[in-house]
């Protein structure tokens, strides 16, 4: 709706990974060099933690947006919990190869052989494995187990088969620092953590997402709207999506051209209370005097201004929020409307 209302080409806050929309920040540049680094080498690990939303899918897209296809044959898998023997099938699988009804001794021939093929093509297999932090001890070491794997090359030495990239939350860090692990550490040569944006990065990222889609500067963001977008979304890119599209589909429901601090604080309230968070300040303190925060008036006097300014922040939202539900029966009651 927002994306016709102010002739945007497309969705700037889509959540899908689109390298198009890829944002290099200096944590997302670095990331980046940690990659292409790894890729130099041609063999063992590259591992990529961080936040779920930080950016890890879509800065691979833009990996595979650069690489040269005739070089690269790239296999991918998001991991949920699986045995290890699964996972080998997953693998299989995500190069093409038909797993059913294979034991293991034949998967790994099969492998084998699609790594020498490649090799002698001078092409390179590339498995990323999203997800990480899912797998088991077990799984983990069969992943290693595949790097052990080497072919022969049409000139020169012996090459591993396979390259791994390894994407995972935070916690990947702590499990690849068990002692069961060490062997698969020796062989990471790229290790990165990618961290939220700045408060001026978490700007540039939404103005280049909206550019990207035809924004000229409409609807215009109050800069304090900016600072707010950052302060609730902790700079991590999917939830700037999340709270940017709802942002601007309340502008557009309003029929402004201006997104207001007062738009961001109310989306993020609503996207809170959308997940169940939202009860608990109205139930916190509870005194039975009548205002927030059980905060009363003894005798009659006049109440705490904090607690003013709180119950007309909630009055303008009530406010905003009866001009919406209006605006969107309007919008249905047209599309309804038979055509004459």
């Amino acid at each position: 709706m927002f994306t016709q209302y102010y002739r945007f080409t497309g969705h700037p806050f889509q959540l899908t990974p689109d390298s198009r929309f890829y944002f290099g920040s200096q944590g997302h540049s670095r990331a980046f060099s940690h990659l292409v680094y790894g890729l130099s080498q041609e063999e063992g690990f590259i591992v990529i933690t961080g936040e779920v939303g930080a950016g890890k899918t879509t800065m691979v897209e833009q990996l595979w947006a650069q690489l040269d296809r005739y070089t690269f044959v790239i296999g991918r898998i998001v991991t949920t919990q699986v045995a290890g023997d699964d996972l080998l099938r997953l693998v299989a699988e995500s190069f093409g190869i038909q797993s059913e009804g294979l034991d293991k001794a034949t998967l790994l021939r099969r492998l084998e052989q699609l790594f020498r093929e490649q090799r002698q093509s001078n092409r390179r297999c590339l498995l990323v494995v999203d997800e990480v932090q899912n797998l088991s001890i077990a799984a983990l070491e069969e992943l290693r187990m595949l790097s052990n794997i080497t072919v022969e090359a049409p000139s020169g030495p012996w090459r591993p088969g396979l390259q791994t990239i390894l994407l995972g939350q935070p916690q990947f860090r702590r499990i690849m620092a068990n002692p069961d692990l060490e062997q698969l550490r020796q062989r990471v040569l790229a290790s990165y953590h990618l961290g939220p944006l700045t408060a001026d990065e978490t700007r540039a990222y939404i103005e280049h997402r909206l550019k990207m889609v035809g924004w000229v500067g409409t609807p215009e963001w109050e800069e304090a709207a900016m600072a707010a977008m950052h302060q609730h979304s902790g700079g991590i890119p999917r939830r700037i999506n999340t709270l940017g599209s709802r942002v601007l589909l309340l502008a557009a429901l309003e029929e402004s051209q201006v997104v207001t601090t007062q738009m961001v604080e109310a989306t993020a309230a609503e996207l809170l209370g959308d997940l169940g968070a939202g009860a608990s300040g109205a139930q916190a303190g509870g005194h039975g005097g009548g205002y927030a925060n059980g905060a009363t008036a003894p005798g009659g006097g006049t109440p705490d201004p904090e607690v003013l300014r709180r119950i007309d922040a909630l009055e303008q939202n009530a406010a905003r929020q009866d001009r919406v539900f209006r605006r969107l029966l309007d919008l249905m009651g047209s599309l309804m409307e038979p055509t004459k």
